[in-house]
């Protein structure tokens, strides 16, 4: 092991001792907020000092080992012993190293999913309800809730545009890298002649701000229009301007809601949204200062990126950033994608230990 990650994990097993006697102290449970702080704290490192216990056992088993040598009728059983414990040095300190990587701040948040149609017309609408309902089944197997923001709805069906809100734990952890292009090859409904057609929809994943100080909106920086809504609601939602725009002056952003019948609730969403996409743009002007000396093999995120291809004819889903072909159509689209997020996930690590790798080198 390194001497900086020793070093590093030699300063956790102090701080875990402190901790220890602070959550003990009658002092405590004072101050509440500064108590879930330090019970937060306490969780995160625990379970990295526990691993840095068992690293440390390995290396007093290696030295008894290794003094076991110098007896020839124990040697066969030395030189057996410091291979398995050497093997178990190994996977400990990569297990280690996992622990230890930067955590994303936004991991826990809650996401606004927004999918548009690209190329492709009325099956490009089409596909997108499917990526739509696909994203709502993995919620429910998750036990996420989903709220509907906004909906442009095309004339058979699909949706033009279409804007939900995923409420649940470690959310955006687990939907980050799906924001990008996804295209489908498939025979559309409207097609007589039985040919297969290349549609395109965009997905974009935006971490949910902060109600208070994460993301500041000057109210001299928005433009608030309110017009009648469109679209089935009966009687009230064509006699009244419920619908609200809001435009963002100094970056053009343009949000619609007219998802609810009270103006005051559109309002409201849409300033979520909006605070979400200022957000999204923020994190990438940083992600790019990042990318520009080293590019995530997950692909930069860009909306316009091709991340992954849907081939019904064949059954196969491809995801073009880290070359994993599927052949589990069925069962993605109605939800399971822990194995393509998994994947993607454990590419993400294994690029973040390189270049922690190369920081500590």
């Amino acid at each position: 092991m390194k001497a900086s990650l020793s070093s590093k994990l030699n300063q956790l097993t102090a701080r875990l001792t402190e901790l220890d006697q602070l959550l003990a102290s009658d002092m405590a449970v004072r101050d509440m907020d500064q108590y879930r702080k330090l019970t937060r704290e306490h969780s995160e490192i625990t379970p990295v000092v526990g691993l840095y216990g068992r690293y440390r056992q390995t290396e007093s088993d290696l030295a008894t080992a290794q003094q076991m040598l110098e007896d020839p009728e124990m040697r066969e059983f030395a030189e057996e012993e410091i291979r398995d414990t050497r093997q178990r040095q190994g996977d400990l300190e990569a297990e280690i190293q996992k622990m230890l990587l930067p955590r994303d701040p936004n991991d826990e948040r809650n996401v606004f999913l927004e999918i548009r149609a690209g190329t492709g017309g009325d099956e490009s609408a089409l596909f997108a309800s499917d990526l739509l309902r696909m994203y709502m089944r993995y919620a429910e197997r998750n036990r996420w809730q989903v709220e509907l923001v906004s909906e442009s709805v095309s004339e058979l069906g699909g949706y033009k545009e279409v804007i939900v809100r995923i409420i649940g734990q470690g959310a955006f952890s687990r939907l980050k890298f799906e924001s990008g292009g996804h295209r489908v090859q498939r025979v559309p409904k409207t097609e007589t002649q039985g040919r297969i057609h290349t549609s395109a929809c965009t997905v974009a994943v935006l971490p949910e701000a902060d109600e208070v100080g994460d993301v500041v909106i000057n109210p001299a920086d928005i433009r608030i229009d309110t017009f009648r809504a469109s679209g089935a609601g009966g009687q009230h939602i064509n006699k009244t301007d419920s619908a609200v725009r809001i435009t963002h002056l100094p970056t053009g952003l343009v949000v619609e809601c007219q998802d609810g019948r009270s103006q005051h609730k559109n309002k409201e969403k849409a300033l979520s949204v909006l605070a979400a996409r200022i957000k999204d743009q923020q994190m990438h002007a940083q992600q790019s200062k990042i990318a520009s000396t080293r590019r995530s093999l997950i692909g930069s995120g860009d909306r316009s990126e091709r991340i992954r291809t849907y081939n019904f004819p064949q059954g196969r889903i491809t995801d073009h950033r880290i070359n994993l072909t599927l052949y589990r159509m069925e069962a993605i689209m109605d939800g399971d994608i822990d194995e393509l997020s998994g994947a993607l996930m454990a590419e993400y690590q294994a690029e973040l230990l390189a270049a922690m790798g190369e920081e500590a080198a």
